[in-house]
């Protein structure tokens, strides 16, 4: 058996590994990154890239539906599942290069396309070798959590995993679960033409403010989607003529949908199995592998990122913690990770966007805070675009410092950004307010609500009585 010596061994070829390997070889590392599958990840493969170029395929179907209000004469599409189906292959064929083999190959990086498992706290076996590092980063990801429901076990079913490889009409897509991978794939295939019900135990998007989820929840149901919300005894059954049947008992009462195909979309699952954790004396749990601030395991030459890690299961919170461990390993800087300003977008159609304390967390912390509120009704762009169903909603503190901020609307996921700059520079509102805002767009509604944080105060009697005697000078 081959055995290698390097300066940095990373388990998990998917964003925060990625990221990890290319940084850290740039700068003059040795490196090897260790991955069984594909390159590119879960984001890449079955995640986010797939899951976005099916939601851009639905959403241009939905126009087609939608002209009339513009006076262009509307008309139901025709939708080829096939070619939609090579659209978005097309789309993870045109970002895989940055993610290839070849590649991190070309940076340097030793890659290594093997299961990877502990031998002890200092060393890794994949394949046929044996892998020495001062460091180690574990970055394996997260699968489908498929929770036990009964009978599914007796019908076929969709995860993330494998639902972007259907280039088949489905008629009746079942979605077991309301957060926003199965909400994201259940517009997009209603947008598609098929009729598609959403069952959830608990509450749709429960992660959200429910002021905001509300108004996507309308706007899906005025497209056609059914929802079962709090759903209690869920079972599945094969139907005589080959569909699913889905029933669970609501406060409504019992309720049924008969589907063609069945999505279960309940959730992540960290990869820990087949690691071999113990023998390097790696804590963790079914959750994922325990850190402290500084992402550090309990082999402390060892550390975890991303959805391995947690809380947070975003490619962008895998890439930042990438930073993170790189301060430690390479420039020994005590770096730790702060998450007042994680942001997170559901890429619906309205998009719902937030970053930092939302309003139930201010409660919950008991927090002195205002909360500012600003309808996409009062946009001019929004207007026009007659996509005025937006709402955003900021959170401050008395004196003005920017604690969170929440979006839905159109494009509500490009509109949470200078709030994200805000709240990581701690910014207070005054500065969103004094910027000038193109006219017209939809980002001049950031600076609208920012503005109505003073609107109490400068039109007060106060202030007017101070005007009317400056004008007398």
């Amino acid at each position: 058996m081959e055995t290698i010596h390097v300066d940095i061994c990373v388990i998990g070829a998917g964003s925060g590994g990625l990221s990890v390997a290319a940084g850290a070889s740039q700068m003059g590392a040795r490196v090897a990154l260790i991955e069984k599958s594909e390159m590119g990840g879960d984001c890449l493969n079955t995640g986010c890239v797939p899951s976005k170029a099916l939601l851009a395929a639905a959403h241009v179907a939905h126009t087609c539906r939608e002209s009339g209000q513009f006076g262009i004469q509307s008309a139901e599409p025709l939708v080829d599942w096939s070619a939609v189906n090579r659209h978005v292959h097309q789309v993870i064929a045109s970002i895989a290069p940055n993610d290839s083999q070849e590649r991190f190959e070309g940076l340097g990086v030793t890659v290594i396309r093997a299961a990877a498992s502990f031998r002890d706290r200092d060393t890794v076996i994949a394949g046929d070798q044996l892998i020495r590092a001062k460091y180690f980063v574990l970055a394996t990801g997260s699968s489908p959590f498929v929770p036990p429901i009964e009978g599914l076990d007796r019908v076929p079913y969709f995860t993330n995993e494998n639902i972007f490889s259907n280039s088949e009409p489905v008629q009746h897509l079942i979605v077991i679960g309301g957060g926003p991978i199965g909400i994201e794939m259940a517009q997009a295939h209603r947008r598609l033409g098929a009729k598609v019900t959403v069952m959830e135990m608990a509450r749709l998007l429960m992660k959200d403010d429910p002021e905001l989820t509300k108004i996507v929840i309308q706007r899906l149901q005025q497209e056609g989607l059914e929802f079962h919300e709090g759903g209690r005894d869920l079972r599945l059954e094969k139907t005589g003529d080959g569909k699913i049947a889905a029933y669970c008992n609501t406060d409504a009462g019992a309720q049924c949908a008969t589907g063609s195909h069945l999505l279960i979309a309940t959730g992540r699952r960290a990869n820990v199995n087949g690691l071999n954790l113990e023998a390097a004396g790696i804590t963790y749990s079914p959750h994922g592998v325990d850190v402290d601030a500084r992402l550090r395991t309990s082999n402390r030459k060892v550390f975890a990122i991303g959805d391995v890690a947690g809380p947070y299961q975003f490619t962008h919170m895998a890439a930042y913690q990438a930073g993170i461990v790189i301060r430690n390993m390479l420039f020994k800087l005590p770096a730790k990770v702060d998450y007042s300003a994680v942001p997170w977008v559901t890429y619906t159609d309205p998009e719902l966007a937030h970053v930092g304390l939302s309003e139930a967390d201010a409660l919950k912390a008991e927090k002195e805070v205002r909360v500012l509120r600003w309808s996409f009704a009062e946009n001019d762009r929004a207007q026009a675009e007659k996509r005025t169903e937006g709402l955003i909603k900021v959170i401050t503190t008395p004196k003005g410092l920017i604690l969170g901020a929440s979006i839905v609307g159109l494009h509500a996921g490009e509109l949470i950004q200078p709030w994200i700059l805000a709240i990581t520079q701690k910014m207070k509102i005054g500065a969103m307010a004094s910027m000038i805002a193109p006219y017209p767009t939809l980002a001049e509604a950031n600076k609208r609500i920012a503005g109505s944080f003073y609107t109490e105060k400068l039109f007060s009697s106060a202030t007017r009585r101070v005007v009317r005697l400056l004008l007398k000078i």
